[in-house]
């Protein structure tokens, strides 16, 4: 069994022999750090950010240690703080509740018992409210994705609706067969684009929420997958769609998770190809051992300004207006990524075209 880390302890006194005394008795139990005044407390809080527990002396020469206290509350909040002090007065205990927000008030002299107990205890609220302060940082974190999501989500949604309902709009008052077909292929444009939302939307939710079940994976049935779903796609756009293949003994991993990265990697490199390119083309490689599963998904497309490299992951990001998207699509493939383990890399000029490369491990 791993052996338990010391809790760190730092104690301030302005007399020697206490600092040597307590230092003495919990040696072997505590990790005791030890300061003769306010200031070299000060620095050994900078020094050691690991610092859990804090007893300081209150009667000290140029600083108490109720001053102490306020003063590094907001710079170290972390740590326990508890005072010692051989002065029982009662205002000296609520300035140290109110002001220094102290744990736990220790009278001089000390026992073993009280030292110990104090520590132990110190050291439980100190996991306690740590863990809190995680559990609200993420929640916290949570709430403003949501927020994020939903007004980016109604947004979203509201463009291709509204798009619809004038171009119904246009077809009720127009004799003109010509326009009413213009006016047709606006709305399958718009619902096209309403269905890629809602069909991300349920990608996002389905690595959010569904547990992986392991299998072996057939690359070239996968592969077949995809040349169906995006034949079409290249034929229309006059594309070049190249896959190759290797694959050496069985590789195991989640299925649909590996669909939903191809397929959102497959998607951009079709979307966003240049118009006035004369030879366009998009590449798909797979290399599968039963070790690892590299990806490779290339193209000649627009590519990505520098700046937006590290941004296109991000929930929402879009980096170019040349196409509508829901922004969802590369967000959805790190955090597939993020469920197997693997990670994907970048490699884009504007202009020339992108390619990602993604390393899966096999399970």
């Amino acid at each position: 069994m791993e052996k338990q880390e010391k809790i760190k302890v730092l104690y301030i006194d302005d007399e020697p022999h206490n600092l040597v005394g307590l230092k003495a008795t919990f040696r072997m139990d505590y990790n005791i750090l030890t300061a003769n005044s306010a200031d070299e407390g000060r620095a050994l809080l900078e020094k050691h950010p690991d610092i859990k527990v804090i007893l300081c002396d209150q009667r000290m020469p140029g600083k108490t240690g109720v001053q102490f206290f306020e003063e590094i509350t907001h710079i170290f909040p972390h740590p326990v703080r508890m005072l010692l002090t051989g002065y029982t007065d009662i205002e000296s205990v609520v300035n140290a509740i109110n002001r220094g927000h102290v744990y736990r008030y220790i009278t001089k002299p000390w026992t073993e018992a009280d030292i110990r107990s104090a520590i132990e205890e110190g050291y439980k609220y100190y996991v306690t409210s740590t863990m809190l302060a995680l559990r609200n940082e993420e929640l916290q974190k949570a709430y403003d994705e949501l927020d994020k999501f939903a007004y980016s989500i109604t947004h979203d949604m509201r463009g291709p609706i509204v798009s619809s309902l004038g171009a119904i709009e246009i077809v009720q008052n127009s004799n003109d067969l010509n326009e009413v077909k213009e006016v047709a292929g606006m709305m399958e444009k718009s619902l096209q684009s309403m269905d890629a939302l809602i069909q991300n939307m349920h990608e996002y939710y389905t690595i959010k929420r569904g547990e992986l079940t392991i299998v072996d994976i057939r690359f070239d049935e996968l592969i077949n997958d995809f040349k169906e779903v995006f034949s079409v796609t290249a034929k229309m756009g006059n594309i070049d769609f190249e896959i190759n293949l290797q694959q050496e003994g069985v590789f195991r991993s989640d299925e649909l998770t590996l669909k939903i990265i191809v397929t959102n990697l497959l998607s951009n490199a079709f979307k966003y190809q240049r118009s006035n390119a004369v030879s366009k083309f998009v590449k798909l490689d797979v290399k599968a051992t039963p070790e690892s599963a590299t990806v490779i998904v290339r193209d000649n497309g627009i590519g990505i300004e520098e700046a937006y490299v590290n941004d296109i992951f991000s929930m929402f990001f879009r980096a170019t207006s040349q196409n509508t998207g829901s922004g969802f699509g590369l967000y959805n493939v790190k955090d597939a990524l993020r469920k197997l383990n693997g990670h994907i890399q970048v490699h884009s000029k504007p202009g020339e075209g992108t390619e990602f490369r993604v390393e899966i491990p096999g399970k």
